[in-house]
């Protein structure tokens, strides 16, 4: 039997493999109710660092005017889309939509990549000056 501590992606093909073949003796259960617990742990930190990215283009495009380009453009449309797709997949991350530490996090994430990129300190609002509907909506650039 393969160890899961050892090798990862040897134990799930084995797991799977055990799955398959009926042998539910063999599963390492607690294992696998981890690793299942980590795909949605991945889907909460994707859409999360897509947030973080959307809105630090957006506080670019806002701060750096003289910056805007097809780029930037182009990384606010492709993260909306994607926001908007994990949403539309995982309808179970619609409710971090309403939890502030959500929009706290997704914000200083932001604020603090845009400050890495532009070099501005100490200039962007503490929280998010825009609702989720503004952020979302392709035809908002804001000025």
């Amino acid at each position: 039997m393969q160890d899961y501590k050892n090798d990862v992606i040897a134990w799930a093909n084995e797991q799977a493999a055990f799955i398959r073949a009926g042998r539910f003796d063999l599963l390492d259960l607690e294992h696998i109710a981890d690793e299942i617990e980590d795909v949605g742990k991945s889907e909460q930190r994707e859409f999360e660092s897509r947030m973080a990215v959307l809105l630090a283009h957006l506080i670019k495009w806002q701060y750096q005017p003289s910056h805007r380009g097809k780029s930037w453009q182009r990384t606010i449309k492709d993260q909306r889309l994607m926001i908007a797709r994990r949403l539309e997949k995982t309808p179970s991350l619609k409710p971090e939509l309403d939890n502030p530490d959500f929009w706290l996090e997704s914000w200083a994430d932001a604020a603090r990549l845009s400050e890495n990129e532009t070099g501005l300190l100490n200039v962007f609002p503490e929280s998010c000056p825009w609702n989720f509907e503004q952020i979302m909506n392709p035809e908002f650039w804001p000025d």
